[in-house]
């Protein structure tokens, strides 16, 4: 004959936990539902949150630093430079090429002449793309930059790194990553517009 089994909850802790015990047995059946009492309410992490605030605090300023410097190398000078007319462009020509990312890049070349009695150590060179129109499609100002070496393939380098003396002439290579698509194929205006001189 079975015995009848008389169930019974019993609480086991202020926090409301439960268990079944069968009768007057010493060993109790623990129960694996949910508490009943109040959760405990867990604090968030102050510390790591205020951590990756000040990283990202950072790297904007950081950003907003380097692309300020950047877009005034990329913006012409107001004032006309006087020096600059001295500084002669000439034999201009155009080439692409494919980076090693797959991606076409546009490259000018041509000679810088300096007319002028100073040596330059910086040159300003602004580039119009025009469309068919005849209007403005892209306008940049790049720094001069010098043709080190043809071989094994062709590195440039500022005009500071090798100054351009009086009655020198060098060769120089500007680099496009994107060109607008409104451009009509023809070479671009190129001028000089701003020097700084020794």
């Amino acid at each position: 004959m079975l015995a009848k089994h008389v169930y019974r909850w019993t609480r086991i802790n202020n926090r409301g936990g439960t268990i079944l015990s069968m009768g007057n047995s010493p060993n109790p059946i623990p129960s694996f539902g949910g508490a009943a009492g109040k959760d405990e309410q867990s604090r968030p992490p102050i510390v790591p949150i205020a951590i990756g605030a000040a990283t990202v605090l950072i790297v904007i300023g950081i950003l907003m630093f380097f692309g300020r410097r950047t877009a005034n190398e990329n913006v012409a000078p107001a004032a006309a430079d006087p020096y600059a007319a001295n500084l002669i462009v000439s034999g201009e020509a155009m080439s692409t090429a494919n980076n090693f990312a797959g991606q076409q890049v546009t490259y000018i070349e041509g000679k810088i002449t300096n007319n002028g009695s100073k040596t330059v150590n910086s040159a300003l060179l602004q580039i119009t793309f025009h469309n068919s129109l005849g209007e403005v499609a892209q306008k940049e100002t790049q720094r001069v930059m010098i043709i080190t070496t043809r071989e094994p393939y062709i590195d440039t380098a500022p005009l500071n790194s090798a100054p351009l003396k009086p009655g020198q002439t060098r060769e120089f290579r500007q680099t496009f990553e994107h060109v607008t698509a409104d451009w009509n194929m023809q070479a671009p205006e190129l001028a000089i517009v701003k020097t700084s001189t020794e």
